[in-house]
């Protein structure tokens, strides 16, 4: 019944309007993954990691059946660390033909900290195909979390995937990160590029605030 009321309401809003819940969902769901991720049980290796981030990729859900990920035309939130903070996010997407979940799982939170300016331009790309640049050295970590600070020494990004509960062994070799532009400018009024927002701090929305916040928090 709560779901139907919910549906009736979108369908009376606005298109943009509608666009920007969604995108404010995406957002919120955001600031939900990086809490808990960053208070389980293996929190503290990657603050860390969070602590020498120039950036961070998040994404709140990925789903393995297709591997389609929470909402449409958007699945992840890129923010950068700025002077005064973190920056406002920048939607993008994820997706691959074979992403390598453990056998069984239906969907994962996945965190990729940035570590050097040479990954954050990378993925501030248009289009980032890991494994493709071989100049970009992307760790993979599951269970052993403990050991992602030796791991991540020579990497550029290290992705993190939590699965009920549970850091899960991932393999993200292939995966396309794709910038949403259309997601960009609906939840910020206006046509806005990855690097205004992430780099040039051009954008914001007060909804961005509470994710900004969170990562402020566990990120210094």
């Amino acid at each position: 019944m709560i779901r139907l009321v919910l549906a009736a309401l979108l369908a009376l809003l606005p298109l943009a309007a509608r666009a920007q819940t969604e995108q404010q969902a995406l957002v919120d769901r955001s600031t939900l993954t990086v809490q808990e991720m960053f208070t389980g049980p293996h929190g503290s290796d990657l603050l860390s990691l969070l602590r020498q981030a120039k950036g961070a990729l998040v994404c709140p859900r990925v789903f393995k059946a297709g591997f389609i990920l929470g909402g449409s035309g958007g699945g992840c939130v890129l923010v950068s660390r700025t002077q005064g903070g973190w920056s406002s996010p920048a939607f993008y997407t994820i997706g691959s033909g074979s992403f390598g979940l453990q056998a069984g799982v239906q969907d994962s939170q996945m965190i990729f900290l940035i570590l050097t300016e040479r990954g954050l331009h990378a993925v501030l790309d248009s289009q980032f195909k890991v494994g493709a640049d071989a100049s970009i050295a992307v760790a993979t970590m599951g269970a052993g979390v403990e050991g992602a600070t030796t791991a991540a020494l020579r990497a550029d990004i290290v992705a993190f995937a939590k699965t009920r509960g549970l850091f899960a062994g991932i393999s993200v070799q292939g995966s396309i990160i794709s910038a949403d532009s259309g997601w960009n400018q609906a939840y910020y009024g206006r046509p806005v590029a990855a690097q205004q927002i992430v780099l040039q701090g051009e954008a914001n929305n007060p909804g961005a605030a509470p994710l900004r916040e969170m990562l402020a928090k566990f990120g210094g």
